[in-house]
């Protein structure tokens, strides 16, 4: 028998029904030479200090900092059931071999090893990694699973991670806490993400807002405006200038090439999903993960806007189902093998144009339906535009006036529905060396406006650039993962760090307390990042799990010695 063990039993039971596993017992199915079972997300979790000596249970500066020998684990208390089944299947004489059907990530990897592990399993393991919940992408992958050994360092990376963030929150979370008796947690990657939401808000509070003018003139169908001027004398002094008629002194045109965007990765589907309708990350993460398990959408948990050089015919198949509406160069444009690592980008599956998508929840259907004219748009043609730009002179101050056309409307057809559409602004035909005799002129009174509050859109964005000029080598940046980043902000909004009103993110007192109290390289985004990126170059064999948190360690060492 060989036993297959997934993340989640609804993906379990999809695996199950593929494999012929049709027989239903208690927590896993079983037919065909093979037993289907799963995990419910972290059945093992990391021990508690109080576990290591009781004396932890009483938080106190002196017992700082708890640096495990070995770290402990403890099955769930809530999936305790389920643990007792895998245990009892990965023991029995009859299973032969193990399958690791959890999600093809890193988390996934670390949730099966710890119940492997646990178990104190020693049978040969083999790996399905697939990116398609579809039927022949399951038998694909089951024709061609890996050996188990080849994800050792992807495990590595995975446990370095988990260490690492236990040894920042148990020892950091203490002792701020007990600095200065409150109760504040502190995370490796929660703690610079907090500290960017009270930075924007603390620039917002200290802006001071500067008064600056223009000075517009108005001809025949065309305003022309000067740009900023910052005493209102100089524009005063220009407004008196302007003679009867001004004469054109260029008349720039030049036409605009728009290419479509690129596709889906998770963090790019979340933000739009905020900015159109105003799903919260984690609500852009569970509807795509739904979609993935209804076989509709491929694999969401990828930081790749790609596909695969070995997808070109099938995807092809999908759009011209939709028309002919192709634009060669853009669609292969889409395929790059060299920037796919462990999932390409997020787009629907062959299997999507045969269901009826209208009897989706409302938001799954908003989210497939995205998802769908992403990659429409992605092979369809350019956004054409004439853009006109007429410049006059006075004083050696430019008025100027643009003006664009569309030419062709190409991918954004597709986008009506999210963007707003260009409407063509027409300026009259005019020439250099033509007059223009002036109607009315004026002097506009304008105001810098101060940063605006984060959105998840924005918030998920510098998430994900931060550390990008410091590292511009690596491919991976920015605090957390496309997988982690909506649950960092969940969980600053459950330990009232920052709280959501409408579409905003604001730090709460508590917060900023807390940015006010923590050590710099607790809040520096940089930090977070050269840690990302090692964990990155473990998972490729580049760097040791016991070099990284023998780091970690001396950083929350110098934290307590300044103390």
């Amino acid at each position: 028998m060989k036993l297959v063990i997934a993340e989640k039993p609804s993906v379990a039971m999809t695996i199950a029904k593929v494999l012929g596993a049709k027989r239903r017992k208690d927590g896993y199915m079983e037919g065909n030479n093979y037993i289907v079972s799963w995990c419910v997300g972290h059945l093992i979790r990391m021990n508690n200090p109080e576990s290591y000596d009781e004396k932890y249970r009483k938080w106190n500066i002196e017992d700082l900092p708890i640096f495990p020998k070995e770290y402990k684990y403890e099955v769930s208390k809530y999936t305790k059931k389920q643990y007792g089944i895998l245990e009892k299947l990965l023991t029995d004489k009859n299973v032969r071999e193990v399958i690791n059907a959890c999600d093809a990530a890193r988390e996934g990897e670390l949730i099966f090893r710890l119940v492997y592990n646990q178990a104190r399993c020693k049978k040969p393991v083999k790996r399905l990694w697939i990116s398609s919940m579809e039927d022949r992408a399951i038998k694909e992958g089951f024709n061609n699973l890996k050996d188990g050994r080849e994800y050792e360092n992807l495990y590595q990376s995975a446990l370095a991670r988990s260490q690492a963030d236990w040894l920042v929150g148990m020892n950091l979370s203490r002792y701020y806490s007990c600095l200065y008796n409150n109760n504040y947690s502190v995370g490796r990657v929660q703690t610079p993400t907090l500290a960017m939401v009270v930075a924007r808000d603390k620039a917002i509070r200290n802006f001071e807002k500067e008064k600056y003018f223009t000075v517009q003139i108005s001809g025949q169908d065309i305003d022309l405006e000067t740009s900023r001027i910052n005493e209102n004398e100089k524009a005063e002094k220009l407004l008196l200038s302007i003679p009867e008629y001004l004469e054109i002194k260029e008349v720039e045109k030049k036409r605009k090439i728009t290419r479509p965007d690129k596709l889906y990765d998770l963090t790019t589907l979340q933000r739009e999903c905020n900015k159109y309708f105003g799903y919260s990350a984690k609500q852009t993460l569970d509807y795509a993960q739904s979609l993935y398990e209804k076989k509709l959408i491929t694999y969401p948990r990828t930081d790749s806007r790609f596909l695969t050089d070995d997808m070109v015919s099938s995807v092809k198949a999908y759009v011209d189902s939709f028309g002919n509406d192709f634009d060669e160069k853009n669609f292969k444009s889409i395929f790059d093998s060299k920037k796919v690592q462990d999932h390409h980008a997020i787009i629907p599956t062959s299997e999507s144009l045969n269901f009826d998508t209208s009897s989706l929840l409302g938001s799954e259907e908003k989210v497939f339906e995205l998802i769908k004219v992403k990659l429409l748009a992605s092979r369809s043609g350019n956004l054409i535009t004439e853009n006109t730009k007429i410049i006059c002179d006075v004083e050696g101050y430019e008025f100027t006036s643009r003006g664009t056309v569309v030419i062709d409307e190409g991918y954004t057809k597709y986008l009506s529905s999210y963007i707003k559409k260009k409407e063509d602004k027409l300026l009259p035909r005019l020439e250099k060396g033509d007059k223009l005799k002036v109607k009315d002129k004026k002097i506009n009174e304008k105001y810098t406006n101060p940063p605006k509050l984060y959105t998840e859109d924005i918030l998920l964005k510098d998430m994900e650039l931060a550390g990008r000029d410091a590292k511009e080598d690596i491919d991976r940046k920015g605090i957390g993962t496309p997988a982690t980043r909506a649950g960092i902000i969940e969980n600053l909004i459950q330990k009232e760090l920052i709280k959501r009103e409408e579409r905003k993110l604001i730090s709460t007192n508590k917060g900023e307390e807390l940015v006010s109290l923590v050590a710099d390289f607790l809040k520096n985004s940089n930090t977070t990042v050269d840690w990302e990126v090692k964990l990155h170059e473990i998972s490729e064999g580049k760097a040791e799990l016991k070099d990284f948190i023998g780091d970690v360690e001396n950083k929350i060492k110098g934290v307590l010695l300044k103390g």
